[in-house]
């Protein structure tokens, strides 16, 4: 055997969570309509939500000088895993961990709670996913406003770094009425963690438009973003992408979802608002974009884009400090963190 052959890769140092429908991918479910045109919908026929494909994809190659895995847990039934694959196939995405919700074995047993049961399904998944990650690694998770990846995501991650023990967990899932058999995965595979504050940062997108303050209850962690430049800047700013990721999601976005200039510069403008400290990185992508032939001839006048987004900064003048942390009742909001069916006309806008 070759001395190469008997070296072990590096250790995972960073775990990039994505769930799929309405966070990675364009996907209606409010009616029967939309479930049937969803299940048979071919890969190619898929739509991203703009920028993520190529942000799922910056963060793969950036994660070359920091070993990295990108996991797939999402709500979609396991007979679409075929379709999916193919999908991020098209896309150029590779993955090390997918999981799907079994819906059709749920029916046959009878189990119709699990098929609403979010926080039953996800919450366990993603711990005994956790539990065979190494300590050390950090994560960032990608979630939506569809459903309640908020509420989720944030119990995971106080539930890793020991701010929610045990108790505050059985109670939790036993409101949401989630199966017994359930609640004992998520109980034994929490015992098997190490318990580190792991999750750096958690990103919600917000496909159904609900207003960021919304998720200030969440603290600084948790991110909504209503577009993939917006969480490139955090993730710029995190130390998870460089300028040159940046500016590949914005050309993306520009070239084939027809967004602008303007609308990326109220995007930045949004975050700093926010208290987001974002604002410093855009000289850094501008001279990117600038500099690089290929990705400025879609966004020319090069010199404009600079320009446009500082003059979205100076518009604000002083910003604002980043929020404070907070204290999560996740018992107090649980009726409200549910999903509750909305209508497709129910939907704001991205900042103006």
């Amino acid at each position: 055997m070759a001395l190469l052959d008997r070296i072990d890769p590096p250790p995972v140092r960073h775990v990039y969570r994505w769930d799929l429908d309405k966070t990675y991918l364009r996907t209606e479910f409010d009616t029967l309509r939309d479930l049937l045109r969803t299940a048979f919908e071919k890969a190619k026929e898929k739509v991203n939500v703009p920028g993520t494909a190529a942000l799922m994809r910056e963060l793969r190659a950036h994660g070359v000088l920091q070993p990295s895995r990108t996991c797939i847990i999402s709500g979609s039934p396991r007979q679409m895993r075929s379709v999916l694959i193919e999908k991020l196939r098209l896309d150029g995405n590779a993955w090390d961990e997918m999981v799907l919700k079994p819906n059709l074995s749920n029916m046959l047993r009878g189990r119709f709670r699990a098929l609403r049961d979010q926080v039953g399904y996800k919450l366990p998944a993603l711990l005994e996913s956790r539990a065979q990650t190494p300590a050390e690694a950090s994560e960032t998770l990608f979630g939506d406003d569809a459903e309640s990846d908020a509420f989720i995501y944030s119990l995971y991650a106080d539930l890793l770094s020991g701010a929610v023990e045990e108790d505050t967990l059985f109670a939790l899932l036993e409101a949401c009425g989630t199966y017994e058999d359930q609640a004992m995965r998520a109980l034994e595979a929490l015992r098997a963690i190490e318990r580190t504050d792991a999750v750096g940062r958690i990103f919600i997108h917000l496909d159904r438009r609900t207003p960021p303050i919304h998720f200030r209850r969440y603290g600084p962690r948790l991110v909504p973003v209503f577009n993939s430049f917006q969480a490139a800047l955090v993730l710029m700013a995190d130390g998870h992408l460089g300028p040159v990721s940046v500016a590949r999601v914005a050309v993306e976005m520009v070239a084939h979802y027809g967004y602008s200039l303007l609308a990326l510069g109220n995007s930045l403008q949004d975050l700093a608002r926010r208290g987001l400290p974002v604002a410093s990185m855009i000289d850094a992508v501008a001279q990117v974009l600038a500099g690089d032939r290929e990705l400025a001839s879609v966004l020319r006048p090069a010199p404009d884009i600079l320009s446009a987004f500082a003059q979205r900064v100076a518009a604000l003048g002083a910003l604002p400090p980043p929020p404070p942390p907070v204290a999560i009742d996740y018992l107090g909001m649980l009726e409200e963190a549910l999903p509750k069916r909305r209508g497709k006309g129910e939907r704001g806008g991205e900042p103006a």
